[in-house]
């Protein structure tokens, strides 16, 4: 088959995608339903999407079927579209194109496939990028800055804090890298949020401490670095991973710098589309004692080069659910 042959095929069917999602939205939601071009346009980007984090993950679970043969991974339910809960899927995309998130651009939405044993299906969850979030915050802020700066301090690098006080009217900093190419190690990261008027302007610091503590639980090696344990002719050995972790600590300050708690959202401008998504990430933080979904937030679009998921991961439903009903704390 011909590339563009194959593309024009994948066109039309992303195009009966777009019209079931309508279809099954509409069909579940109350009330006048005003879709654009536009919307349609990233609804048949989602389906492109999906349909390729699908396939990837299907090929995952049949190496790791064959891979772990004795030792139970054995998860026999295919990782297609027929196994997708699209009920819940066409909700959850017609919400994030009113949101106006395109999953074909980088680090903006990534879809993951977990298996609920419960339906013995697949739900795919969306997970916003740092410039999903980004774009998110600065829409339904109270007041959106006009420039954010954020970056990683070395221990080479020189920073200094200055804090609104009786000299100084607006808060600042002062930041040198002296020796860029062999910047040491890292202590820390700040954000820097820049309004019109000045005297809003806000510094948030992080130190190395204040970034691990948000560092998940089962946070994946391959981004965080550290030890992973891998199976080797049979037997179990531990290989140590350099990971991203610059890149992490990036992200980490990225997601505090656009959280509600420096960039509070605007009652006036919060609409349908952004309670689901409060109402999503509520559903995804309850499932998340087990630490499963957390990772994925933090290290599934963490791939310096390409903004790609580097190893598709299926979580289990019901046993992060499990966990969180035990866990006491959560």
């Amino acid at each position: 088959m011909s590339e563009k042959k194959e593309q024009n095929e994948t066109l039309a069917v992303s195009e009966r995608f777009t019209s079931l999602v309508l279809k099954e939205f509409g069909g579940n939601i109350a009330g006048d339903l005003l879709v654009t071009d536009h919307h349609k346009a990233l609804i048949q980007g989602y389906f492109i999407a999906i349909d390729r984090a699908l396939a990837a993950a299907e090929e995952n679970r049949k190496r790791k079927n064959e891979k772990n043969a004795d030792h139970k991974f054995d998860n026999e339910l295919p990782i297609v579209w027929a196994n997708v809960n699209l009920t819940d899927l066409a909700i959850d995309l017609m919400h994030y194109a009113k949101l106006g998130l395109d999953m074909q651009e980088p680090n903006m939405l990534f879809a993951i496939p977990y298996k609920n044993n419960k339906r013995n299906l697949y739900d795919v969850v969306l997970m916003e990028g740092y410039n999903g979030i980004r774009l998110i915050a600065e829409r339904y802020a109270i007041d959106k800055p006009r420039n954010v700066v954020v970056e990683v301090v070395y221990s080479t690098d020189k920073f200094r804090v200055v804090k609104k006080d009786i000299a100084h009217s607006v808060e600042g900093y002062e930041f040198e890298i002296t020796n860029p190419f062999s910047r040491g190690e890292i202590v820390g990261g700040f954000a820097f949020l820049e309004f019109d008027d000045p005297t809003k302007n806000k510094l948030i610091t992080m130190s190395k401490n204040d970034i691990l503590k948000r560092k998940p639980a089962s946070a994946s090696p391959e981004f965080w670095g550290g030890k992973k344990t891998v199976w080797e002719n049979g037997k179990k050995s531990e290989v140590e991973l350099d990971g991203w972790f610059d890149e992490m600590v990036r992200k980490t300050l990225i997601r505090e710098a656009y959280g509600k708690k420096h960039l509070p959202r605007d009652p006036r401008k919060v609409d349908d589309a952004y309670r689901h998504l409060e109402l999503k990430e509520l559903e995804y933080a309850k499932l998340a004692a087990a630490e499963e979904i957390k990772q994925l937030a933090n290290t599934v679009d963490i791939d310096p080069d390409t903004g790609e998921i580097s190893e598709p991961i299926i979580v289990d439903l019901g046993k992060a659910a499990k966990a969180a009903a035990e866990n006491p704390d959560f």
